[in-house]
Parts: structure tokens; C-alpha cells; sequence
């Protein structure tokens, strides 16, 4: 096989990730490369089927000496890459069947806004508290980071705060507009969430992005940041507010979970699940519940009695908050979803149906 300038090749297949509108590209050896375009893989028949070769020369170009070295020895690695037209991309190395496979997902470059998204107003009255604790939750590609960013640059555009991010990789670049930004990247500006999170305490900081929870160090320093009178946003893979809520205290041994409750219970501001579904018209549009911690909730979470919480969403409507159920059978009346879509994406179908 000829020499192949990687560098130039996979510049060539970001564009077409870029020119057809895919969220992602797929590079697995014994395949074509695999694009994700409106929620379907699509393979681009046009280019050669890759080797182990050339996976190997895509890692090299897209990562660094010490993250490609991550790659081969830990057999999985995240990075960020970008093109010199400022287009950025997540990226995440990994091994299957002893061969190596790169998945990239287009970060947008411009941060839209909850309309722009779909997504409900309500979530301003959030980025506009100075304190507590914000969940987008939902599973992997759902869009939360893409929520989390709009109410980050929110904040931006309207606040003088200083805002620290804390990312793995870097997703959304801001530029600074009435608040101070700094962003720091797990496995460069820092060595892990917890110890970031730790040092964002001094400071001086107003509001905090975590972009991922992984364990019970960084979800209990996130719940003491925002009991101490900072507003914190982040996102956990779970699929509602109630798993949401069981996940946190779970994490922790038997003995520290009263207290964990306790402060969740004070600190917890709001849980916002989403998944985006397939619009009729093409592209994906947004479906949500909103759960707002009121005095009723506070008490379930303090009690125990999570499984109730979904019931307050139900009727809380008054309140502000949204119901998936509701969320879906509103997105098939307005004619933006198919009712098998609504269906499909239901976590209740059975409550679904008396909506329809």
C-alpha cells in the first residue's frame, strides 16, 4: 500500500462529517469510515476500508504522544482535536477484538440558545440562581453537554461571574462576554475532577461545570460546593429523576448516605432528563422532563421515598415542571415526532397512551 498523508486524509473526512451535517465519524478496522448523519450510520463507500495501519495513523495525527500512549497501554483514552478553521471535535480511542477504533463527534461551534435548541425557557430561572445544584441527566449523545453549554454561555452573556469549567475532554470553547471563563481540562490543567473541584473553592469562583460525575469523591464535593453558596451544573447517564437521585445517594457506603440525603435534599436545584428524537421533518428535536426542588421534594429526598418523586413531576405542572410523557404527546400533537417515536422513547408507555 502506497504512504498515505493522514494528516490530509482525515482533514478531508472531517469536512465531509462537516458538508453532509453528521454529528460523528467512525474509523473501525475492516470497515469504511462511518458517519452518523439525523441518527443513521452511514458508510462512505468512496473511501478504502480501513486497516489496522491506517486506524494507527488517524490516532497519531489526531492525539498526542502521551494520549496516543494512554491509547496502547490502557486500551481506551478521550482527546479533543480541532481543525485550523476552529471546528472541534471529542474524540475517544478505544480497542475491540485487539483492534484499534476511533470514534469523533462534532462539537458545534457556536452555542445556541434553549430556543434555538428547543429547548423550554424555564431553564433561564436556573442558570439565573447563584446557588445550588443543576443535573442534566439522560443516556450517552442525548445533547446534555449541548444544554449545559447553552446555560453556561447564558450566564455569560448576562452575569459577572467567574465560571470554571471542568471538562474531559474541553467540548464548547467560550469567549469571555460579561463573566470571567476558565476552563480546565482533565489530564492537562488538572489531574482529576475531584482535585479540581477541590481547588475551585479557592478560587473565587461563582459557578461550576462538571462535565462528568464518575465517582462518589467528585459527587460529594459538588454537593458541598453548592450547599456553600456556589451554583453547580452537571450531567450524570441516568434516564429520570428519580434513577438520578437513587444513583447519588447509591454511590455512597451505607453509613455516609443520611447525610448525603440531607444535603441533597438542601442543595439539589433541579434534574433535567432529555433524549433527542427523530423529527419528522429530519434532524432530532428535544424531549424533556423537569423536575424543581420544592418543599415536597426536598422532604421525599430526605425521607427516602424516591420512587414518589415521579408522581410530583406528574402533577407539578404548576409549578413548572415538565413530564416526559407530557413532553412527547405535546412534540407528536404539534406534528414534530411519529407516534411510534413517542412511543419508542417512552418511559411509561402505559401513562403515554391516556395522554394520546
Amino acid at each position: 500500500m502506497a504512504h498515505v498523508d493522514y494528516k490530509h486524509e482525515l482533514k478531508d473526512l472531517l469536512k465531509t462529517v462537516i458538508a453532509q451535517d453528521g454529528s460523528d465519524i467512525h474509523f473501525a478496522v475492516g470497515s469504511h469510515p462511518l458517519i452518523r448523519v439525523a441518527g443513521s450510520l452511514v458508510p462512505l463507500v468512496d473511501k478504502p476500508i480501513l486497516t489496522d495501519q491506517d486506524v494507527d495513523g488517524f490516532a497519531k495525527v489526531l492525539t498526542s504522544q502521551e494520549r496516543y500512549e494512554t491509547l496502547n497501554e490502557q486500551k481506551e483514552v478521550d482527546f479533543s482535536y480541532g481543525l485550523s478553521d476552529g471546528t472541534r471535535f471529542r474524540g475517544n480511542g478505544f480497542y475491540q477484538r485487539g483492534s484499534m477504533s476511533i470514534v469523533l463527534r462534532l462539537i458545534p461551534d457556536e452555542i445556541k440558545t434553549f430556543e434555538e435548541l428547543g429547548l423550554p425557557v424555564i431553564l433561564e430561572s436556573f442558570a439565573n440562581r447563584n446557588q445550588g445544584f443543576f443535573l442534566c441527566v439522560g443516556p450517552v449523545g442525548q445533547g446534555k453537554s449541548t444544554t449545559l453549554a447553552s446555560m453556561v454561555e447564558h450566564i455569560n452573556q448576562n452575569r459577572s461571574e467567574h465560571i470554571v469549567t471542568i471538562e474531559d475532554p474541553i467540548e464548547y470553547m467560550y469567549e469571555p462576554k460579561q463573566s470571567l471563563i476558565d476552563q480546565r481540562e482533565v489530564g492537562i490543567d488538572t489531574l482529576s475532577f475531584e482535585a479540581a473541584l477541590h481547588s475551585a473553592f479557592r478560587q473565587d469562583v461563582d459557578v461550576i461545570l462538571v462535565g462528568e460525575m464518575r465517582n462518589k469523591e467528585t459527587i460529594g464535593t459538588a454537593v458541598t460546593a453548592a450547599e456553600t453558596g456556589h451554583l453547580v451544573l452537571s450531567t450524570l447517564h441516568t434516564n429520570n429523576a428519580a434513577q438520578t437521585i437513587d444513583r447519588i445517594i447509591d454511590s455512597f457506603p451505607a453509613g455516609q448516605q443520611g447525610q448525603i440525603r440531607m444535603q441533597l435534599a438542601s442543595s439539589m436545584a433541579g434534574i433535567f432528563s432529555q433524549r433527542l428524537i427523530p423529527r419528522i421533518s429530519g434532524g432530532l428535536i428535544p424531549a424533556y422532563e423537569l423536575l424543581i426542588n420544592n418543599t415536597a421534594v426536598s422532604n421525599l429526598i430526605r425521607e427516602g421515598r424516591t420512587h414518589e418523586v415521579q408522581s410530583v413531576i406528574e402533577t407539578g405542572l404548576e409549578h413548572g415542571m415538565i413530564d416526559m410523557n407530557r413532553s412527547l404527546a405535546e412534540l407528536v400533537k404539534k406534528g414534530e415526532i411519529t407516534v411510534e417515536n413517542a412511543f419508542a422513547y417512552s418511559l411509561n408507555p402505559k401513562g403515554l397512551e391516556r395522554l394520546m
